[in-house]
């Protein structure tokens, strides 16, 4: 009971932290009225979009929530079941919001800053991200304490796991569609057909372009690592209940999130620089010195419940979330040879481009897996179990604070260039959110790769639990129905991504009709002197993200429940052991190729091999335009994705052990 209320009151010194940094964020000067009027934009837009995807989750919330109660009459489900479920939804959601709300508002702020200097920008733009971090920890640390201490048993808070990863994937995915839609859209005609710059305000496409920003990388990251951070307890504590270990172990992962929120509050206080050089390097030591305290607190809190023979895979999870943050740096940061080689190959044009950013995505998955397994084989053999393994997911996610903090860094940058940009002030402005940018594309793709190794730890942890509830001691990949099941699942992934790069495809090519219609109507709109018509474009990008929302949710919460009820328990088994193997090394193969492309077109636009408007500049823009939806739609889409596919696999596991094909032809 003790450690249980430590927790929450953490988790409320997390929600306090974020309001303080909002309230500070907030009363700094907004800027002229250009300036205000540009943010304002993004702001309606990105309430509007985020306010009609929450319709459409609310549909399913509502169809789910009725199908879980009703089974929980028949007591398929336990009764708890539709309140956690909505719990978990809610928040999930409200995480989200919080994100993108403090997004569109930091944005301005940020851009205003710029005017007195880089740090001071910097300064604004974390702070924005921290209020991100410290409330999605909270809320998760908070909401899954009190269903414990309500409950007092984690089997009947799967629900409130499946709630929070039905919100993420709506929100990756929708969030996902409209960014790269309008992105895409934007850059096809703006600066590929006409020549426009970056955010230029005559582009009808570029306020879609920075509302994407807000609902993709705030709103759907926000929700994605609170889903993420809530399963990852839940599994941790799912194998501790199943294994029938003491009740200090039972609670460990409560206690792991509390140490590193306030280690976590503690990182945020280094961040700050005048070097456009070190940019990277004060946000990574954020990171370093959080995961150093966290480590202390981990050592301090098991020798404490006597429970030191768990520390290992505790700084194992640790030791993963830097190394993973320092190898998808080395393959996507502007200032690698990695990226150089990208740049270098578009003087020869497009074609090499793609090439050498496929080839680089293709790579950057060796050394991730490297560390992964590592840290699954001594966390196992440390601790003698599969405990151990969900112990290091669970150390690796407690510093989501931090990491979300860095990451939410990102697109507030990326829209404080836009607001520059379009608001006509000083190139000065630019040269501090260029750069400032430039890295919060390294931040972002660090923050994806963090999120989808933990995800493929969260999801072994889940799979253990699942074969627990359903009675499997092992698969035999010679048995025809883990085979069949193995070769579907790692078949998913693909599919998933065909459908929502398509998704992407649809939309940007409506935004790519209707920027080309505005220019041929709108007279005066190339010389500037009319205004495009941005909520047309806005609007045309909400609809085309929100529509194709069904066929990704359908898709991950259908295949679990036929390919159970077709093949059974060892079939399903098979299944989630495919979807996880293939779903991580395909998100690293995305997320790391796109965010090398797209700093590969920075590098050139610094001046180099011709700079802006050269043939090279427009090899790479094509590179660009072909990497994001690779990394902020198909590639953090597969991490939900994983994680819903084995929510529903736990929720129906004892179901289909008497009620699937095999199991009903066994009786007879």
């Amino acid at each position: 009971m003790i450690i249980i209320l430590l927790s929450m009151l953490v988790a409320i010194l997390a929600l306090l932290f974020a309001a303080w940094n909002a309230n500070y964020v907030l009363r700094l000067p907004k800027g002229n009225e250009k300036m205000v009027k540009v943010a304002a934009a993004i702001q309606k837009g990105a309430n509007a979009f985020l306010n009609r995807q929450y319709k459409t989750v609310f549909v399913f919330w509502l169809i789910l929530t009725i199908i879980f109660y009703i089974a929980s009459v028949y007591k398929l489900v336990p009764a708890a079941t539709p309140i956690a479920f909505t719990f978990g939804a809610f928040l999930s959601a409200l995480a989200g919001y919080i994100g993108m709300e403090i997004s569109v508002r930091a944005n301005l702020r940020t851009a205003k800053a710029a005017e007195k200097g880089m740090k001071h920008a910097l300064n604004v733009a974390f702070k924005g991200g921290t209020v991100t971090g410290m409330a999605v920890v909270g809320l998760a640390l908070l909401g899954f304490s009190i269903m414990f201490l309500a409950y007092n048993n984690p089997t009947l808070l799967i629900g409130f796991g499946f709630g929070a990863s039905l919100v993420s994937l709506f929100a990756r995915v929708g969030g996902g569609i409209y960014t790269k839609g309008a992105d895409v859209g934007a850059d096809l005609v703006g600066k590929s057909e006409i020549g426009l710059p970056e955010d230029d305000p005559r582009n009808p496409a570029v306020i879609a372009d920075n509302v994407g920003d807000n609902v993709g990388d705030c709103a759907g990251m926000a929700a994605d690592l609170f889903e993420s951070y809530v399963i990852t307890v839940l599994a941790t504590m799912l194998l501790a209940y199943y294994a029938g270990l003491q009740y200090d172990a039972l609670v460990l992962p409560l206690v792991v999130g509390g140490v590193s929120i306030i280690a976590s509050i503690l990182g945020t206080f280094i961040v700050g620089t005048d070097n456009k050089h070190k940019i990277w390097a004060s946000l990574n030591g954020s990171l370093r010195l959080s995961s150093a305290i966290a480590i202390v607190g981990f050592a301090i809190v098991t020798y404490y419940l006597h429970l030191p023979y768990y520390f290992i895979p505790l700084l194992l999870g640790i030791v993963v979330a830097v190394a993973l943050a320092e190898i998808t740096g080395h393959y996507t940061n502007k200032n690698t040879t990695a990226v150089r080689e990208i740049a270098i190959a578009s003087k020869s044009g497009a074609g090499t481009n793609i090439i050498y950013g496929v080839a680089n995505g293709m790579r950057a998955t060796m050394l991730p897996i490297i560390v992964i397994v590592i840290a699954i084989i001594v966390s196992y053999y440390s601790t003698g179990g599969v405990f151990g393994i969900a112990l290091a997911a669970m150390s690796m996610l407690s510093m989501t604070g931090i990491i979300v903090s860095i990451d939410s860094y990102g697109p507030i940058t990326d829209n404080a260039g836009g607001i520059a940009e379009m608001s006509g002030m000083s190139s000065k402005v630019r040269e501090i959110t260029d750069p400032l940018d430039a890295v919060g594309n390294t931040t972002k793709a660090v923050t994806k790769g963090f999120a989808i190794g933990a995800a493929a730890l969260a999801a072994l942890s889940l799979f253990v639990a699942f074969a627990s509830a359903a009675g499997l001691t092992g698969l035999d990949i010679l048995n025809p129905l883990v085979i069949s099941g193995l070769f579907v699942g790692a078949m998913i992934p693909y599919v998933f991504s065909a459908i929502v790069m398509r998704a992407v495809g649809s939309a940007a090519a409506k935004i790519v009709e209707e920027v080309r219609r505005q220019f041929k109507t709108i007279k005066g709109l190339m010389k500037g002197t009319s205004e495009p018509d941005y909520a047309k474009a806005v609007d045309i990008t909400t609809k085309s993200a929100l529509s194709s929302l069904v066929a990704p949710a359908v898709l991950a919460i259908g295949a679990p429940i036929i390919v159970g009820v077709v093949l059974g328990p060892s079939g399903l088994g098979g299944l989630l052991a495919g979807v996880i193997v293939s779903g991580l090394v395909l998100a690293l193969f995305l997320t790391t190729s796109g965010a090398a492309w797209d700093n590969g077109k920075k590098y050139i636009e610094e001046g180099r091999f011709g700079g802006k408007g050269s043939d090279t500049h427009k090899a790479a823009v094509i590179g660009d335009t072909v990497g994001d939806p690779f990394k902020d739609t198909a590639g953090p889409g597969i991490n939900p994705l994983i994680k819903v596919i084995n929510m529903v696999s736990l929720l129906i596991a004892t179901s289909i052990v008497s009620y699937s094909i095999p199991a009903i032809l066994h009786i007879l």
